[in-house]
């Protein structure tokens, strides 16, 4: 468009060229110019075209051709570019609303990507925060004076801007409940701040209900209906176009982070004409809860914990691809049924083992306790057993997990329903000729075994790229949030399974178990009011605990914002990112160094420009988005830290005009991380 609009004579592309070299970098020679004017003798030549590549050689940013345009006074040129830039802008990262404890920084982030040389500005309410010119905002809450404010973000690229949403800061003072918790310092509640509202539709219509809440961590949504989840409805609004009678019912939303939990009121949703409503049952009482109002015939769980596992780098046997898609699929379907979830990567022998006396002290009596467990794994003389990565070429069963071992630990807390999803091979495993030694399970009619595959067959994964699930999980993630008892969607997975034509008489779902009730993964929650729940919740809590993101200063003016980010229990990702440099330096960037040896860290992993190049294709699917100018480091293996988490943040800067790199270095410690806490 620019070039239709250039490419005429008068105002157009050789008078760009004037205004442009008034700035020597962008100075074209005669020569240059004459080439330029020929590209009129092509058919599709345009010397307009030819003249922006050469600015574009010369590092014209788009900001100083839309300066060119507006001294050339070409008015329908400026409005081409500025519209084409404001298309340009995309905010990926939104800042989210968050409560503060009073005396301590706030910290805001927004990203976007799009033109090069893309500028900031931070509003609090409609006033501009002086120097806010940053993606992060960093202040002092004794700047707010305790009161709660609106804050916004302007992303410019010359006259082409977007706005962020705006995000609400809620100011806690320091003499507030909880204000003095040891424990977690981020831990600051949470509220409610707009609740749905019932409502009355024709079908056809649009129904749409809202929840927003702020808290910290940040606030997760799940909505439900009729007390039951409702799948891929995990955002502040439920939207549902086209509504029929099929919607109508009664809504709430459960807003939840690590530490806090709390529910919307129940509203109804009337669709068409409405038949008279039935009773809920548990709402006749004064003072019963309405968070999960089911017949006494509905079994319930007192809580829901989930061990995942993914051996996929073994030292001495294939490596695979699948187990780490798997376990991270599964993760975030058994998040929507409200399990506690415990997500681990490439597991030694000891760790597999002190990984399992955790998620056993998280059980109790009434729970659901779920174990899934991906890889390499055998059967011998009727028991089932994990390999672990530091398994030799010629293992046996002292080397490895007994699954029935396992069994025999969550009977001993008394637990409500038993689930094993085996994603392993089915095999004899002809080194192991010892028979293990391991009682015989109590018949507590509540176990249920899901083999990936039969008797003497092996399990597979699919050869589609990084990012394919193996076979069973493929299958098994259609059905899980199905309202259905657990054998019943464990044979709708094996229906599923036998329509795969290259597994076809290869690997066929195994179904073992001694179910008597109707107990599904969607069963409620009643917990127990007893300090162990608190207590077992605090200890899950503590395995997912990421540290606290910092800003560091260093002497010669440059702050770098030091932030965190996992999927994993025992994989974490650190990124540094500038947030403020004086303006005598041209270039500055900040890496990590002196990471404890005995994490697994490959340099390879360290310092990159984006979460993808750290090796972790999974991380594509999550990435915070964060500009190029910031470097992310992979930290795996969490588990082996025996001590605090220390490392050094090295700052290399060049002042303008000089060549050489000065450097400052910062060490800084932010404790166990995730998993590290339990002291695996």
């Amino acid at each position: 468009r620019l070039c239709q609009l250039l490419d005429i004579t008068g105002c157009g592309w050789r008078r760009l060229a004037e205004v442009a070299a008034v700035d020597k970098r962008f100075r074209c020679s005669e020569e240059e110019l004459e080439l330029c004017s020929l590209e009129v003798l092509e058919s599709h030549g345009s010397p307009t075209q030819s003249l922006l590549q050469l600015l574009a050689e010369r590092n014209c940013t788009l900001q100083d051709l839309l300066g060119c345009l507006e001294k050339m006074g070409h008015t329908q040129a400026c409005h081409v570019l500025s519209s084409a830039v404001q298309d340009m802008i995309h905010i990926v990262v939104q800042p989210e609303s968050q409560v503060v404890a009073e005396g301590t920084r706030l910290s805001l982030s927004c990203r976007a990507t799009g033109t090069p040389g893309l500028t900031y500005q931070w509003f609090c309410g409609r006033q501009e925060v002086p120097g806010a010119t940053a993606p992060e905002l960093v202040m002092d809450m004794a700047a707010l004076q305790g009161r709660s404010e609106w804050f916004i973000c302007r992303v410019n690229c010359g006259d082409a801007f977007t706005f962020s949403q705006w995000v609400h800061v809620w100011v806690e003072r320091s003499s507030s409940p909880g204000a003095g918790n040891s424990y977690c310092p981020t831990v600051s509640g949470l509220q409610i701040l707009q609740y749905p509202q019932p409502c009355c539709l024709a079908e056809g219509d649009s129904l749409a209900l809202e929840c927003r809440a702020i808290g910290t961590p940040l606030p997760q949504y799940q909505w439900f209906r009729n007390q039951r989840p409702l799948e891929g409805a995990q955002a502040p609004r439920l939207q549902v176009k086209l509504v029929t009678t099929a919607e109508r019912g009664s809504y709430s939303c459960r807003v939840f982070n690590l530490f806090h939990e709390l529910w919307s009121q129940e509203v109804d949703v009337e669709i068409g004409e409405t038949p008279p409503p039935p009773p809920r049952a548990g709402l006749g009482a004064a003072g019963a809860s309405p968070l999960y109002p089911a017949p006494t015939s509905v079994p319930a769980a007192t809580d829901k914990v989930a061990l995942l596992i993914g051996n996929m780098h073994y030292l001495h046997h294939k490596q695979l691809r699948a187990p780490k898609v798997d376990v991270h699929a599964l993760s975030t379907l058994l998040r929507q049924l409200d399990f506690k979830v415990v997500l681990l990567l490439d597991l030694r022998e000891a760790e597999m083992q002190m990984a399992v006396n955790e998620f056993l002290l998280l059980l109790d009596k009434g729970a659901y306790g779920l174990l899934y467990y991906a890889r390499h794994g055998y059967e011998n003389f009727g028991n089932s057993f994990m390999v672990p990565i530091d398994a030799p070429t010629a293992y046996t069963s002292a080397l490895c997990l007994c699954v029935q071992r396992v069994l025999q630990g969550m009977q001993q807390r008394r637990t409500g329903l038993n689930i094993f999803l085996l994603d392993m091979c089915h095999k004899r495993n002809l080194n192991d000729d010892v028979i293990p030694n391991v009682e015989t399970p109590q018949v507590t009619a509540n176990t249920v075994f899901g083999y990936a595959t039969c008797a003497d067959a092996e399990a597979y994964e699919l050869s589609q790229g990084e990012l394919s699930n193996g076979i069973f999980v493929t299958f098994l993630k259609r059905w899980l949030l199905q309202d259905e008892k657990i054998t019943v969607l464990l044979d709708k997975v094996a229906e599923d399974m036998g329509t795969l034509e290259i597994t076809r008489g290869r690997q066929a779902l195994e179904l073992r178990s001694n179910l008597s009730e109707r107990r599904a993964l969607t069963d409620p929650i009643c917990a127990p009011a007893r300090d162990e729940s608190s207590a077992r919740n605090l200890q899950w809590a503590k395995a997912h605990v990421l540290p606290e993101s910092q800003a560091l200063s260093f002497d010669c003016g440059v702050t770098v914002q030091l932030g965190f980010a996992a999927k994993f229990s025992n994989i974490m990702i650190i990124y540094t990112c500038m947030v403020a440099a004086p303006e005598d330096i041209a270039k500055c960037e900040a890496k990590l160094s002196d990471i404890p040896e005995e994490l697994d860290v490959d340099l390879k992993c360290t310092n990159k420009g984006s979460p993808e190049e750290t090796g972790s294709p999974l991380v594509s699917t999550w990435s915070l988005g964060y500009a190029s100018h910031c470097l992310y480091s992979r930290l795996c293996g969490l588990q082996k830290l025996q001590q605090e988490l220390v490392f050094t943040v090295c700052l290399q800067y060049w002042y303008r005009g000089v060549e050489d790199f000065v450097e400052e270095r910062q060490r800084v410690s932010v404790g166990k991380p995730l998993i590290a806490k339990l002291n695996l």
